[in-house]
């Protein structure tokens, strides 16, 4: 029960940060460009999408599950110390927070000054599709492989799909009701909670795969948060005592 919460709850954050960041490609171009082209780039997006998950998905059926276990920790460890590193630098100031308006003005910019973005084929403004075609897959696909090695592992493909649908719903909405990208969501503390979760999993089930018997199984997994969790806090108060004995400048806009 402990893992299938703690996945439920990764898979919904991780998508939730994904869909933020995809949503507010899609608003730049679809209020700037049209939303026709922006549409269709995000529908060319979701259809390329389905077919890389739907030929990646089965294939970790056929691995023998001590390997599906040493596999997916590993690059769930990978992907979580990725996340983990630039929330890290963010929460330490040596990078700059990311702001979802500062970014969605850059992208509303970038639009209108763009040039050759003319019609192409049944698109009207080939930049906007471009734009819109190219966020939604590459965001997706990094959500995809999360949903993907969690749910495999876990024997719950449902509930990792449950978890991607309902953030995905949710961030949907929420953007088209406020149709303004979601600066106001706490994104960055969103994305270090997914880094810790995504470390922890790939930690935990890593080992599980190399042989390891974990005392308590399910239940050493809040062990291993709270390590990671610890280490990840650490970190973040030794890098903030460092920029301050260097008298380095503190980052604090748009990533």
């Amino acid at each position: 029960m402990t893992a299938a919460m703690f996945l439920v709850a990764t898979v919904f954050l991780a998508c939730a940060v994904e869909a933020i960041e995809a949503l507010t490609i899609v608003l730049a171009m679809g209020t700037t460009c049209g939303w026709r082209s922006t549409l269709y780039g995000v529908a060319g997006g979701l259809a390329v999408l389905a077919a890389v998950v739907a030929a990646l998905g089965p294939t970790l059926a056929v691995i023998p599950f001590g390997a599906v276990r040493l596999v997916v920790g590993g690059l769930l460890l990978v992907l979580g110390l990725q996340w983990l590193r630039k929330a890290i630098l963010r929460a330490s100031g040596f990078t700059p927070l990311r702001d979802e308006a500062a970014i969605y003005d850059r992208q509303v910019h970038a639009a209108r000054t763009a040039t050759g973005s003319g019609r192409w084929l049944f698109v009207a403004d080939r930049y906007a599709f471009t734009l819109a075609f190219k966020g939604v897959l590459l965001e997706g696909l990094e959500v995809a492989l999360i949903v993907i090695t969690l749910g495999a592992d876990e024997g719950s493909i449902a509930l990792a799909m449950l978890g991607a649908a309902l953030a995905v719903v949710v961030v949907t909405v929420t953007g088209i009701a406020v149709r303004a990208p979601l600066a106001r969501v706490p994104e960055n503390t969103m994305k270090f909670a997914v880094g810790v979760m995504l470390t922890s999993f790939g930690i935990f089930w890593g080992a599980e795969g190399a042989g390891v018997s974990w005392p308590g199984e399910d239940a050493a997994l809040l062990g291993v948060l709270a390590y990671v969790l610890s280490v990840a806090g650490i970190a973040v108060g030794v890098l903030r005592r460092t920029r301050r004995k260097h008298g380095a400048p503190e980052h604090t806009g748009a990533g």
